[in-house]
């Protein structure tokens, strides 16, 4: 089996700066169609809620800077775990903190596609 993990660490890596720099193409290739989108605060979004809520300007990703990753490769699935610092403006107001996440990633027809992320706020 193929050592999946590093390459799927930098393209995680690659997605969390696209959510802060609002890089809506990168985002639409590499989140599955089915994404399910749990964050810290329990809100969930799937693919599409997440984007329009960042084209719309409701949820704006100012940094996300991940830390002490690390991937368990199982093949067609590569499951991330890590901590991220997360700055983002929600509803017009400013919030930064940290978390702790799991991240799933699936080879989807030869494309690597965020499938599902899940995130734990951590203590400040």
């Amino acid at each position: 089996m193929a050592d999946n993990g590093p390459a799927i660490i930098e393209l995680d890596r690659q997605r969390m700066t696209a959510m802060a720099e609002k890089d809506i193409g990168f985002l639409t290739k590499h989140l599955c169609k089915g994404l399910i989108y749990t964050h810290s605060s329990a809100r969930m979004d799937t693919k599409a809620s997440l984007i329009a809520n960042m084209e719309n300007g409701s949820t704006v990703y100012t940094s996300v800077v991940p830390s002490d990753v690390v991937a368990q490769d199982l093949g067609e699935a590569v499951v991330l775990t890590g901590v991220a610092r997360i700055s983002v403006m929600s509803g017009g107001k400013p919030n930064s903190f940290g978390v702790r996440f799991t991240d799933v990633y699936q080879n989807q027809g030869g494309t690597w596609r965020m499938v599902t992320w899940q995130s734990t706020k951590l203590p400040e």
